[in-house]
């Protein structure tokens, strides 16, 4: 039997147009970028302070392009550059509590879409479908040598 990889290559692009916001309809209200700020929130809220090298770690990108983003995060108040609390040289970002609220406002609009999407899947199909996107994202973050961390719970992760 052929393995279905080019049915997923497929499902997988058009899945990452739809969550791309220069290809697809911005969230009416959406406050946030979805492939900077959001991300980026989402990894320090779950991290805590992080600096620029942590960040480009975490991500596999260089220090200009997390500076731009982060810079622009500073601007609106989302994310504060502080000391390192655990003594170290390098300054870090943390979020604020503006950060921490338009982050849960954009990812409770983001669970509302998904609530409409899996309106009529039974649970345990959604259950199945959530098992298989963490496994896959899993092995890749393995092949990458960067892991997210992840709450026991995801649902009550925040």
């Amino acid at each position: 039997m052929d393995r279905p990889i080019p049915d997923i290559e497929l499902e997988t692009m058009l899945l990452g147009r739809r969550m791309n916001p220069g290809t697809s309809r911005r969230r009416e209200g959406s406050a946030l970028d979805r492939y900077s700020a959001y991300v980026l929130l989402s990894r320090i809220r779950d991290e805590g302070p992080m600096s620029i090298g942590q960040l480009s770690d975490a991500f596999g990108l260089d220090a200009s392009t997390l500076n731009r983003q982060t810079a622009a995060m500073r601007r609106v108040g989302l994310v504060e550059r502080i000391p390192d609390p655990d003594g170290g040289i390098a300054r870090k970002f943390r979020i604020t509590e503006e950060g921490r609220r338009r982050l849960e406002l954009e990812r409770l609009g983001n669970i509302a879409g998904l609530n409409q999407v899996f309106e009529h899947w039974p649970d345990e199909d959604i259950a199945e479908f959530a098992a298989y996107l963490r496994r896959f994202n899993v092995d890749i973050e393995r092949m990458e040598g960067r892991s997210w961390p992840r709450a026991v719970d995801s649902r009550q992760a925040g």
